[in-house]
């Protein structure tokens, strides 16, 4: 049975309501409020440098605490991302390591009683926890929750409450917001809380909220070096791959197929690159909701907030869009925290690599309550100080879901400070290699320069010693064949659709 928003709210406001309460006292645990977007390009932020894009709720978090500049994912897709963060855990150990199969994928088992979601270890710690908007996972949270069934709808979405399907009225992130300040009003007061908020935005296909429909009108927006790449000395996976700008399927009532490619292309950039813009206005509008509602009830000093993405998006660099591929706008992330009196405002951490898979240990480090063995994650708290401290020389990536929607074959890689070696590794096996200190747009493959060879052979030694260090020991799998791999809306999913 559908039930109307003001009933909705009501679903987790009389949920709050009854939970039993726990003294808090001077000095108890923080708060955690843990945001996070969906395909949210790292240089999407005013806070990362975005000069078109006004971000100053998102900005808040960043100038109020902590920046990290070199913030990744270990995998480039929504589904196996988010277990990652929640988890602390790579996909092969927590096992999700793709989409899925469509809306059927989550009326199955959750993530299993043996992976723990940071929340879940919190409410046992004594924790009031709750989950708003996209979910994307199998089962359900273990939280108060009201979660958009598979990828929710921009307008009116569907949503479930509890259990309950109801039905919320105007924009998604609007919502999510609506959900997110009921969840503070209604919590239990003397009991720490930590509440997760998803966003859809901004994830294909875009749907501004009405206010922000024509914004950017007439802004001219910049064109990536990359945009006109074609792709020469990269592997056959990637020019194989189908994310090519010019044939992108969701503006082709505006964008004709008898223009020349170049100029689908650059059409399509503008067209994508505005409404992506777009629906990240009502997400920071409503992150700025979220915020004020902490300093309005006095809980921003002992709150941690942390604002991330699951994984980044091509916005028309080499040519492409979506994610996926192990290159930088795909893999970075934005990763911003705050707590006072723990981060001090303004600090920016340029070179330590971090990952999704660390935010797990870092929330439970600052909770004080014990962190579980067996994480791949490590606590970022050592690096809130400017201080130089040990820390990881390279990050393992990896992809595994093909045959899918967008045709990119599986692949895992390393990256290092300076390096990058990506491994497409059933056959035919393929190989990229960037220096990213002098190719940062990585265009130039490097896999067969003879004066790089030793470079080649550490790297594929620190990638393996890498899988070796997380028990990602598995052969590589059978051999596949074209015809396995076919246009993503031949294999369901609706026209201009993402996973």
């Amino acid at each position: 049975m559908k039930r109307t928003r003001r009933e909705a709210l009501k679903v987790l406001g009389l949920s709050a309501c009854a939970a039993p309460l726990l003294a808090r006292a001077q000095g108890s645990p923080p708060n955690v409020v843990f945001i996070i977007t969906d395909d949210q390009q790292q240089a999407s932020m005013g806070a990362y440098g975005n000069t078109i894009l006004k971000t100053p709720n998102m900005d808040r978090i960043a100038t109020g605490g902590i920046r990290f500049n070199e913030a990744f994912t270990a995998t480039s897709l929504c589904a196996p991302s988010r277990a990652s963060y929640f988890t602390g855990l790579y996909p092969h150990a927590h096992g999700i390591t793709t989409n899925g199969d469509g809306p059927q994928f989550y009326n199955g088992p959750g993530l299993p009683r043996s992976k723990p979601t940071f929340w879940r270890v919190l409410g046992e710690a004594g924790y009031y926890t709750g989950f708003t908007g996209k979910w994307h996972l199998k089962g359900r949270p273990e939280a108060e929750y009201v979660i958009f069934p598979w990828q929710g709808e921009y307008q009116d979405p569907d949503m479930i409450a509890n259990g309950a399907r109801i039905r919320m009225r105007g924009h998604a992130d609007d919502a999510v917001g609506d959900i997110s300040l009921e969840f503070l009003k209604h919590r239990p007061r003397h009991r720490p809380f930590c509440l997760l908020i998803s966003f859809k935005s901004p994830h294909r296909t875009w749907q501004p909220a009405e206010r922000f429909k024509d914004a950017l009108k007439d802004v001219a927006i910049p064109l990536p070096r990359t945009l006109e790449e074609k792709l020469e000395g990269k592997p056959q996976a990637v020019r194989a791959a189908e994310m090519a700008l010019a044939d992108m399927p969701d503006y082709q009532d505006r964008v004709p197929r008898s223009l020349p490619p170049s100029e689908r292309r650059k059409r399509n950039l503008e067209l994508m690159f505005k409404d992506y813009y777009r629906v990240l206005m009502s997400v920071d509008e409503n992150v700025g909701r979220v915020l004020d509602a902490l300093d309005r009830d006095g809980l921003a000093r002992d709150t941690l907030v942390i604002y991330v993405s699951d994984n980044g998006f091509f916005l028309g660099e080499h040519g492409l869009y979506d994610k996926r591929l192990m290159y930088e706008p795909s893999i970075r992330v934005p990763m911003v925290m705050r707590y006072p009196g723990k981060i001090a405002p303004g600090t920016v951490n340029t070179r330590q690599l971090v990952l999704n898979v660390d935010i797990f240990p870092t929330v439970l480090q600052l909770a004080g309550v014990p962190v579980p063995a067996g994480l791949h994650g490590r606590s970022l708290v050592p690096l809130f100080s400017r201080a130089r401290v040990p820390w990881r020389d390279a990050i393992l990536y990896s992809y595994e879901e093909y045959p899918a929607g967008h045709c990119v074959r599986k692949h895992r890689g390393v990256r290092t400070e300076r390096y990058k070696l990506i491994h497409f590794w059933e056959q035919p096996e393929e190989w990229e290699l960037y220096d990213l200190a002098k190719d940062p747009d990585e265009t130039r493959n490097l896999v067969r320069e003879g004066a790089l060879a030793s470079t080649f052979t550490a790297l594929k030694a620190r990638l393996n010693e890498l899988r070796r260090e997380v028990g990602d020991v598995d052969p590589p799998g059978p051999r596949p064949v074209a015809e396995l791999c076919k246009d993503g809306h031949a294999m369901g999913f609706p026209q201009g659709e993402s996973k």
